[in-house]
This record gives C-alpha cells, sequence and structure tokens, in this order.
C-alpha cells in the first residue's frame, strides 16, 4: 500500500453544508411571500413579451451588507413602487454574492460578518430571512446568480436574475440559468462586445444536462427545459459606454440577426456611468428620451442605489460603517433615486401605452 497522497493537496478543511431543505424548514416561506415571487415572475415575462406595456426597472444597492439597512430602504422602496405601478414596474435589487476580479468581500451569503469567518451557513439564513420578508411587504426582488449551487437555497424567492459581465461567457453560468425560474439577464461582456451576451441567449433557452446538487444536498444530474426569458443587458465596457441610441440600435440589428428577442435592458451603472455613479441620472434620462422617440427594444433600466451615496471600504473597528452606504460599488442615495424614477416616469407614461413589440421581433413570434 503506497503512502503517496494524491488528494486535496491544498484542501485545509472541509464543512459539511446545510441542505436546501433544511435551510427551508429553518425559515419558512408564507403563501402571501409566495405570491409576491409568482406574480413578479409572471409579470416580468408579461414586459419581455409586450403583454405588459410597463418598464422593468431593477433598483437597490450594489451588495447587501446590512439587513437592518436593506429593510429600511425596502420601506421607501415599496412607496415609491406604488407610486408610479402604472408605468414602471419597480423590483429590488438584492445582492448577496459578488465577482471578484482578484480578491475581496465576496459578499453577505460569503462573508456576513466582514471579517473573513466565512460563516456561509450563518450567510444563507440571513439572506433567505430577508428574501422572505421582502416578499412579505409585496417587494420583487432581483439577484445575481453566481454560485452555481446557490440557486437551490434561496432562487425560489428570486423573481428575476443576473448573470453578470465575468460570467455571461461561462457555460457552467449558461446552464445553471437554462434551469431556474425566473427571467435571467446576461450581460454584455468586460470589454464591451456583445458576442458573449448573444450565444449566451441562444445557450439558455436550450435544454441541459449538467452535475449540480439537488434540495436534499445530493450531488445529481440535472436536467432542464431550457429559460426562454433571457435578455440581454448593455451595462458597456472597454472604456465606452453603451445606452445611447446608435449602440442600442447595433444591439438591436445583432440580435435581429442572431434570431432571440429583441428585448434589451440598460444598466445605468458600470462602465454606462463610467463607474460615477453621479452620471447614472443622466443615463437614465438618455434613455427615457429614447423611448420618448419612438425606441420600442428597450424594455428596462438597472440603477445602484441606497439610502446614501457613494461607497465606503470596510474598516477594521465595524462600528465605524456608515450607515446605507454601499461597501462595493458606489450608489445614488435615495433622494436622487426617487428623482430619477419619478422623472422617467413623467417622461414615458403616456408613451408607454402606444408602444408595439419591434416588427423584427414580431415577424419571429409569427414564423415560430
Amino acid at each position: 500500500m503506497t503512502n503517496v497522497q494524491v488528494d486535496d493537496l491544498n484542501v485545509l478543511s472541509e464543512e459539511t453544508l446545510i441542505t436546501p431543505d433544511e435551510l427551508k424548514r429553518r425559515i419558512k416561506t408564507s403563501d402571501e411571500a409566495l405570491r409576491t415571487v409568482s406574480e413578479g415572475r409572471i409579470t416580468i415575462k408579461n414586459i419581455l413579451s409586450r403583454t405588459d406595456k410597463r418598464l422593468l426597472i431593477v433598483a437597490g444597492p450594489c451588495s447587501i451588507h446590512d439587513v437592518d439597512a436593506a429593510m429600511d430602504y425596502a420601506r421607501r422602496f415599496k412607496a415609491l413602487a406604488d407610486e408610479v405601478s402604472d408605468s414602471l414596474y419597480l423590483v429590488m435589487r438584492v445582492y448577496f454574492e459578488k465577482p471578484r476580479t482578484t480578491t475581496g468581500w465576496k459578499g453577505l451569503i460569503n462573508d456576513p460578518y466582514l471579517n473573513d469567518s466565512f460563516n456561509i451557513v450563518e450567510g444563507l439564513q440571513l439572506g433567505r430571512k430577508l428574501l422572505v420578508d421582502l416578499a412579505e411587504m409585496g417587494i420583487p426582488t432581483a439577484t445575481e446568480a453566481l454560485d452555481p449551487v446557490s440557486p437551490q437555497y434561496l432562487q425560489d424567492m428570486i423573481s428575476w436574475s443576473a448573470i453578470g459581465a465575468r460570467t455571461t461567457e461561462s457555460q457552467t453560468h449558461r446552464e445553471m440559468a437554462s434551469g431556474l425560474s425566473s427571467a435571467v439577464g446576461f450581460k454584455n461582456g468586460t470589454d464591451g462586445g456583445l458576442e458573449v451576451a448573444i450565444n449566451a441567449l441562444k445557450s439558455v433557452s436550450a435544454p441541459h444536462r449538467f452535475l449540480g446538487i439537488n434540495h436534499q444536498g445530493q450531488v445529481a444530474i440535472i436536467h432542464t427545459r431550457g429559460n426562454t426569458h433571457g435578455h440581454i443587458v448593455l451595462r458597456g465596457g472597454g472604456g465606452q459606454t453603451n445606452y445611447d441610441s446608435v449602440n442600442v440600435a447595433l444591439a438591436e440589428q445583432q440580435l435581429i440577426k442572431a434570431g432571440v428577442p429583441v428585448n434589451i435592458m440598460v444598466d445605468c451603472s458600470h462602465a454606462n456611468s463610467n463607474k460615477n455613479h453621479e452620471l447614472q441620472p443622466l443615463v437614465m434620462d438618455n434613455v427615457a428620451n429614447q423611448i420618448v422617440e419612438g425606441n420600442e427594444s428597450i424594455v428596462g433600466l438597472m440603477v445602484e442605489s441606497n439610502i446614501e451615496g457613494g461607497n465606503q471600504s470596510i474598516p477594521e473597528d465595524r462600528s465605524r460603517l456608515k450607515y446605507g452606504v454601499s461597501i462595493t460599488d458606489a450608489c445614488v442615495d435615495w433622494k436622487t433615486t426617487e428623482k430619477m424614477i419619478r422623472s422617467l416616469h413623467a417622461k414615458v407614461h403616456n408613451v408607454l401605452p402606444g408602444r408595439e413589440m419591434p416588427a423584427a421581433q414580431d415577424s419571429m413570434k409569427a414564423s415560430a
């Protein structure tokens, strides 16, 4: 018998994680919360199919690190959502996982105490409890589907999902998204190109088989039917914006050529605002003008918004964290958020009822 070790040479330890079923037993879901999720998913899919003429607006903190502040934000969000609901459908951005180019805080699920303790079980419980509480308030939620395991724990509470610019090209994430129950937005690549996102739209709509976990936490072969509610999210990249009318028209042409639905969401943040949160209102105003002038392909917008504006680094003394301020990307403050949303509503509410499905998409639907 050889003593040569070949397994786990760089693994220090491992912990058995709570199963998805056990997490759901601990954090129970009410019928009211389930209705919010279901109605949110149906509404978003109707917006994509143009049977609902409203715009989808995904707004909220870049990431959630303080559950109490998230609930504070949510109460303000709900009042604003009700105010503009005739023309805009607001979905709260509740991001628990953050992709990292090198290293850094990976989000509430991975490190809920912001101290590298990585109490993932506690992070999952905090995240799920927040999603249930928000759903019980009647607030549909959106998140980034990043870790391929976490959907079994949380996705039943999500009405819209994003695949980020870093993972849109990943076959693992395309396969995972093909099994999600919500509509999925694929962001264009970090270089600003649309090809990887368009390829993702083709992939996600097809059936897939891949390794994953089931609700009992067992490794399983997952069979999906494909997700027909994928769409592109323009977020700029490569030092360039892509929300203007010329870039939107170019995106329409590429979507038509690829034979995928001509549904476009514009991310007001990231490269589209040159990573300057104060420019997000200008992006939204430009998109509103495009809709007023006759654009029919833009179905929604994303905004990074928080109680207070800007962002902050995580201090060694966690008690010195500023309340309601992002610890990841800089966000617009709540006052600015209200102004942006109300201005958008005022510009488009008389225009949206007369919008039609883009002619190219309508012809694709007829020939399907």
